[in-house]
C-alpha cells in the first residue's frame, strides 16, 4: 500500500517511520530543498513522545541533543534586579520524562531514522490531489492509496483538499531568530519581562549559536506567513524599547540566518480526514505554537495514525475513523490547556508580570518532591501532557513485518 506525507519536519517523518515498520510504501514530499537544519526554537517531549521516541530506538540521540537548560533568570521591565529561577525544579515537576530538544535537531534525529527505507523527495510540492492521483509542482503526477499532510498550520495538503477552516487566533504572536552564540549563556534562559510582551535569550554548549524568542500579545496582525520583511517590522514594532539587552538583540534582525514568526493560532476542526486523505499535527489540531505542546502532540498523532492504518490491514475508512476517536479528546484538552497558557506566559499587567516573576522565583525555593506532588495534583494542568494515555500497539511493533 503506498502512502505519502507531505511535510519532513516532525509528524512526517515520524509517521513514516511507523507506517515503513508495517510494511507500508512510504514516500515523503518537503518543500525545502534540503532538510531544515539551522534555526527553530526549542521545543518540548513529554513522558508519552519520550516513550515513542525510546520504540523507535532514537531516544539516546534525543537526550544528547537535549538543550539542558536548568537555570532561568527573569528581568521584569523597570526593575534592575533579577528573579532566579531553577528550571531544573520546574521541569522536574510538570514531567516524569521529560526533554526539551531544538526542532531542528529532533527533525533532523527522526529524518535520519528512516532516510534509507522511505522515499523523500525535497523541493517538489503537491499542487493537486483527486481521490488518489496527486499531481506535484516539479515532479510527474503519481498515484497513492493514503494521502497524509504533516505540513504544519499553513498547510499546503489541508487547503487543497478542505479550503478555507475555522481558526482561532489566541492573541498573541511569536518570533524566533538565531544569533550569535555569545548574546545568551549555555544551560540558561534569559528573559526580560513586560506587560504584554517578553523577550528572552538561551544557547546550550552543543548549539554553534543561540535563540532569541520574542512573544507579545496584541491584535491579529496583517502580514503573509512567507513576507519575512513586513514580519520583521511589525515585531520591531512590537518589543522596541523594552530593554537595552532587548533593542541589542532586535539589530540581529538584519542579519539572522533563520527567522520564524506567527501568530498563536489554533484549528478548530471537528473532522482531520477527507477520502482517502487525513491531516496530522500541526496541519490538523495545531493547538498554538508554543504554548500548547504541539511537538508532543504531533509525534503522538504519527504514531497513532499509524498503528491504526495497520490494524486496520490499510482500510483507510476504517483507520482515519479510529484515529481520530483517539487523539480527539487529547487534543480538545491541548487546546484548552494552550489558550490558559498564553494568558499566563505572556502577563497582560505590571501587577500580573510581577506576579508570574516572584512566583516563579519562590516555587523554585520549594523542595523538588514538594512541587512534584504539587504538580500532580491538577493532571489537566501543567501535568496535562505528560498525562495523556495513548493506545499502544505491541502486536504490531513484534510482528514479523516489523
Amino acid at each position: 500500500m503506498r502512502v505519502l506525507i507531505s511535510g519532513a519536519s516532525i509528524a512526517g517523518p515520524v509517521l513514516a517511520y511507523w507506517l515503513n515498520r508495517y510494511g507500508f510504501d512510504v514516500t515523503v514530499v518537503e518543500r525545502a530543498p534540503v532538510l531544515r537544519k539551522t534555526g527553530g526554537h526549542a521545543v518540548d517531549l513529554f513522558r508519552p513522545a519520550m516513550d515513542i521516541s525510546e520504540w523507535m530506538g532514537v531516544l539516546p540521540e534525543v537526550e544528547r541533543a537535549a538543550t539542558h537548560m536548568d537555570r532561568g533568570t527573569l528581568f521584569r521591565e523597570g526593575s534592575p534586579r533579577p528573579i532566579r529561577v531553577d528550571l531544573g525544579k520546574v521541569f522536574a515537576a510538570v514531567s516524569d520524562r521529560h526533554v526539551e530538544i531544538l526542532r531542528d535537531d529532533l527533525s533532523e534525529i527522526y529524518y535520519d531514522a528512516t532516510r534509507d527505507n522511505v522515499e523523500y523527495i525535497f523541493g517538489d510540492s503537491i499542487t493537486g490531489i483527486s481521490d488518489g492521483d496527486v499531481t506535484f509542482e516539479n515532479g510527474p503526477a503519481r498515484h497513492f492509496d493514503v494521502i497524509v499532510g504533516a505540513d504544519g498550520l499553513h498547510s499546503n495538503v489541508r487547503k487543497l483538499v478542505f479550503g478555507e477552516v475555522p481558526k482561532t487566533f489566541i492573541g498573541a504572536h511569536l518570533a524566533v531568530m538565531t544569533v550569535p552564540k555569545d548574546l545568551g549563556n549555555d544551560g540558561e534562559y534569559m528573559f526580560h519581562m513586560g506587560a504584554g510582551r517578553v523577550a528572552g535569550v538561551y544557547s546550550a554548549k552543543h548549539m554553534p549559536d543561540g535563540r532569541v524568542i520574542f512573544l507579545f500579545r496584541g491584535p491579529e496582525l496583517d502580514y503573509h506567513h512567507r513576507d519575512v520583511a513586513r514580519q520583521k517590522e511589525l515585531l520591531r514594532a512590537a518589543m522596541a524599547g523594552m530593554h537595552p539587552a532587548v533593542d541589542r538583540w532586535l539589530t540581529e534582525l538584519d542579519t539572522t540566518p533563520a527567522f520564524y514568526f506567527d501568530s498563536i493560532t489554533q484549528l478548530s476542526m471537528n473532522t482531520w480526514s477527507r477520502g482517502r486523505v487525513t491531516l496530522v499535527g500541526d496541519a490538523g489540531y495545531c493547538p498554538g505554537p508554543a504554548v500548547g505542546g504541539s511537538t508532543s502532540l504531533a509525534v503522538l498523532g504519527a504514531y497513532v495514525l499509524a498503528g491504526e492504518l495497520a490494524a486496520a490491514d490499510g482500510d483507510y475508512t476504517r483507520a482515519f475513523a479510529a484515529y481520530e476517536r483517539e487523539m480527539m479528546g487529547l487534543v480538545t484538552q491541548s487546546r484548552s490547556f494552550a489558550a490558559g497558557a498564553a494568558k499566563t506566559l505572556i502577563p497582560g499587567s505590571r501587577l500580573a508580570v510581577w506576579a508570574l516573576a516572584r512566583g516563579s522565583g519562590l516555587a523554585s525555593l520549594l523542595p523538588a518532591g514538594v512541587m512534584r506532588a504539587v504538580a500532580k495534583l491538577n493532571s489537566k494542568g501543567v501535568r496535562m501532557h505528560d498525562s495523556m494515555v495513548v493506545k499502544q500497539y505491541p502486536e504490531l511493533r513484534t510482528h514479523p513485518a516489523a
